[in-house]
């Protein structure tokens, strides 16, 4: 029999509050929130794709910040997959048996910490090293994702949070070193056949490449 770690003690009550209260909000709202948490991820991936554009623009410090946020959020994915499989907590649907939004996942498919929360987490932390303004944005739409979670029935609060902290650290750990210089290796990489990814082309066909960039606007 394999062991799983029952987290109801912990915020379980809270859960069941949040539950309860989807229950009885008009069927629009449940509709909004659920595909929110369904669908929603795919807004970092825009958020990503339009602060690497506009950094192209800024130059390739910028551009190799911009590039490096997918393969932070591929990284914070990682790390936390790992916690669930260390931690191996139970569903809350699964330990309290209550009806959710969301169907009840199998037994095995772990709720510590939340993947959804952890990969919006990570995009926006790491998003803001390369815009100030997108990264607000993207840091509310995790905020969103994280609470969606425990509303559709998927997490209990803790989940979500420490989600939340994993994408944060995996995203501030990477991104505070290698925004202080990302010049250097940037300018390497303009010689391959990455450029077209760090520099924008001008209409004339020139390219546009400031000697430092990189700083968040």
């Amino acid at each position: 029999m394999t062991y799983a770690f029952d987290g109801a003690p912990i915020d379980g009550w809270a859960y069941t509050d949040v539950v309860d209260l989807a229950r009885r909000t008009p069927s629009w709202l449940d509709a909004l929130i659920s595909g929110w948490s369904t669908y929603g991820l795919g807004v970092f991936a825009v958020l990503m794709g339009l602060a690497w554009w506009r950094a192209r623009r800024t130059g390739s410090g910028a551009a190799l910040l911009a590039l490096t946020v997918p393969l932070l959020v591929v990284l914070a994915y990682a790390v936390n997959s790992v916690l669930k499989l260390l931690v191996r907590e139970d569903r809350p649907c699964q330990s309290l048996h209550v009806v959710t939004l969301e169907a009840c996942p199998a037994s095995g498919d772990w709720s510590f910490p939340s993947n959804h929360t952890a990969i919006a987490a990570g995009a926006a932390v790491a998003l803001f090293f390369v815009s100030r303004r997108i990264g607000y944005v993207a840091l509310v739409a995790a905020g969103a994702m994280a609470v969606s979670r425990v509303w559709v029935g998927a997490h209990y609060p803790h989940d979500v949070v420490a989600g939340f902290v994993v994408g944060a650290l995996v995203a501030s750990l990477t991104m505070i070193p290698l925004s202080r210089r990302p010049y250097a290796l940037a300018h390497r990489l303009e010689t391959t056949r990455l450029r077209p990814l760090l520099v924008a082309s001008t209409a004339t066909g020139r390219d546009t490449a400031p000697a430092r960039t990189g700083t968040p606007t």
